[in-house]
């Protein structure tokens, strides 16, 4: 991996010239490097700087001295998030070789803590997790007064997709982003669900009426639980109204899947529905919806747990959507290194305690 700085170098400073003490590229290190150690927090992140202050001074200039935890506050708070966001989106290009079909999920995260008593304003961000590279792509934030409708496509822009496989729950199933998706020389899978109502019952017509083209079926074992999937695909869309208005529309997918719980005895079952640009081929579609869930468990999970995202309070300016970024750029680092078999908490312990390993990470 390349340093991510680099790709920072074009972020225009929102403070005015004779209030710049610190420099701006400096601030940004630090942050990510206290990141990467454990620090969730402007107070932590100064602490961090202040006892790591002689072996930063070997490298950085350092004008002002190790910046405040306020001067930390105020310059991301203040920082243009799509320039940052834009520069994460050029890094992550610079280092992502995304396989052929490689399941690229896109899903929306509400940041909690940002919600302030009596306002319902709150920061929503929608990323984009490459499954097998263990990578966040990308990330929007979801407008105030709109949905995740509106910021799928922005993401969709910025990204590149050719070859692999986009999949979304049902908020994105929508005409547009499919063309959109299509358009980026990828496949789609979409959730359907009530909010594409004559759709959903079309497609459920349609396994009633019609013989399945490809059945596949998965039992997993673990967590105390054994699930059975089983997919079954249809490339005949007679059924379906307005298939044509769907781009590159192929198929509808039907997943069956049945939970039993060991420690309960008690058995879950549900049924969800999709439709997809890819042929009817039951065993890669199964594979490909499950993989979606990635998203959850090796993104959002880990931003919460890992990184107490759900926690925190940042709500001044651009601060919540700015540390985000700054979250997904440590955990791309750290999912990406291979030095250490160490899980996301146990590097971030060995970042702190150990200089040359967090060099290693900052460099490569």
């Amino acid at each position: 991996m390349h340093s991510p700085l680099k790709h920072f170098a074009d972020l225009r400073d929102p403070r005015v010239e004779r209030t710049r003490e610190h420099l701006l590229e400096e601030i940004l290190l630090i942050t990510i490097a206290a990141i990467l150690s454990g620090a969730n927090g402007w107070n932590e992140i100064e602490d961090y700087a202040h006892s790591k202050h002689a072996w930063f001074k070997s490298f950085l200039t350092l004008p002002g001295g190790i910046p405040s935890h306020d001067t930390f506050n105020r310059v991301f708070s203040a920082l243009d998030p799509e320039e940052l966001e834009k520069g994460f989106v050029a890094w992550v290009s610079s280092l992502a070789r995304l396989t052929a079909g490689e399941v690229v999920a896109i899903d929306g995260k509400v940041l909690r803590g940002t919600q302030e008593s009596g306002k319902k304003a709150i920061v929503h961000m929608v990323s984009a997790w490459a499954n097998t590279n263990c990578l966040v792509l990308g990330q929007r934030r979801v407008d105030e007064k709109s949905n995740e409708i509106t910021a799928i496509p922005k993401l969709l822009d910025a990204l590149e997709l050719s070859g692999t496989v986009v999949t979304i729950d049902a908020m994105g199933c929508q005409r547009a982003i499919a063309e959109k998706i299509v358009a980026k020389k990828a496949d789609y899978i979409l959730a359907v669900k009530e909010n594409q109502g004559h759709l959903l019952e079309e497609i459920k017509d349609s396994f009633q009426m019609l013989a399945a083209d490809a059945v596949a079926e998965e039992i997993d074992y673990g967590h105390g639980r054994v699930e059975q999937r089983t997919c079954s695909a249809i490339a005949d869309l007679s059924l379906v109204d307005k298939a044509a208005e769907w781009a590159s529309l192929q198929g509808l997918v039907r997943i069956q899947s049945q939970r039993f719980h060991k420690a309960t005895g008690k058995t879950e079952r549900q049924i969800r529905y999709y439709i997809t640009s890819i042929k009817p081929d039951a065993a890669r579609l199964n594979r490909s919806i499950r993989q979606h869930w990635g998203i959850e468990n090796k993104l959002h999970w880990v931003l919460d747990v890992g990184f107490s995202e759900d926690l925190d309070r940042k709500r001044a300016g651009h601060a919540a959507q700015n540390f985000s970024v700054l979250n997904r750029i440590a955990l791309n680092l750290l999912k990406q290194d291979k030095s250490s078999k160490r899980g996301v908490h146990g590097k971030r312990l060995k970042a702190g305690w150990d200089n040359d390993y967090l060099l290693h990470l900052l460099r490569n």
